[in-house]
């Protein structure tokens, strides 16, 4: 059974990050929300404070498939600055692990070199931020173990191709079907 992350910093998007919490944890996938700040509450762009279930020390990284970079300018900014993330991120992706990230948070995967020769998508305006990228123009794309989505209403695509790389196509159709999305 696959493990995955989501990271929060103050001021992430918070349909972003809770779109995906909410779609793998409706699939049966372990989900675990995870505070990069000090606190287990942790604010959004929009001024709403959720709990979370770990703070980032608590995480045992062993156990974890995926890592997942939720955006929102000043949450994409916490997250990056935050050097303990930054480690297990550059480890995952050399390991071939999976690292997921949408809207601005795509930018974090530019900076550190985990781009290049890749098929990505960030929030408009960000693509610069995507060094080495092969910029598309989808609501999400995966391309070998990065999945990238484009914005906050991109959430549901971005969220359903996480799901459908952990399980199988037929299972993220069945996931869209239930939750009346309508691509």
């Amino acid at each position: 059974m696959s493990k995955v992350c989501v990271f929060f910093g103050t001021g992430y998007e918070e349909i972003e990050a809770l779109t995906v919490v909410d779609i793998l944890r409706r699939a049966g996938i372990e989900t675990d929300m995870v505070s990069v700040m000090s606190e287990r509450t942790v604010m959004g762009s929009h001024q709403i404070p959720v709990v979370m279930d770990k703070l980032l020390s608590e995480v045992d990284f062993d156990s974890v498939d995926v890592l997942v970079l939720p955006g929102g300018l000043a949450g994409t900014k916490n997250l990056e600055a935050c050097e303990a993330l930054m480690e297990k991120v550059d480890a995952f992706v050399t390991e071939g692990k999976t690292v997921c990230a949408i809207c601005a948070a795509p930018s974090i995967l530019g900076h550190r070199g985990h781009l290049n020769g890749k098929r990505a998508i960030a929030y408009p305006g960000f693509e610069d931020q995507l060094t080495g990228a092969q910029i598309v123009c989808e609501p999400a794309v995966r391309d070998g173990n990065i999945i990238t989505g484009r914005g906050m209403g991109c959430s549901i695509p971005f969220a359903l191709e996480i799901l459908k790389y952990l399980t199988d196509e037929q299972t993220a159709n069945a996931m869209a079907e239930k939750i009346v999305y309508l691509s």
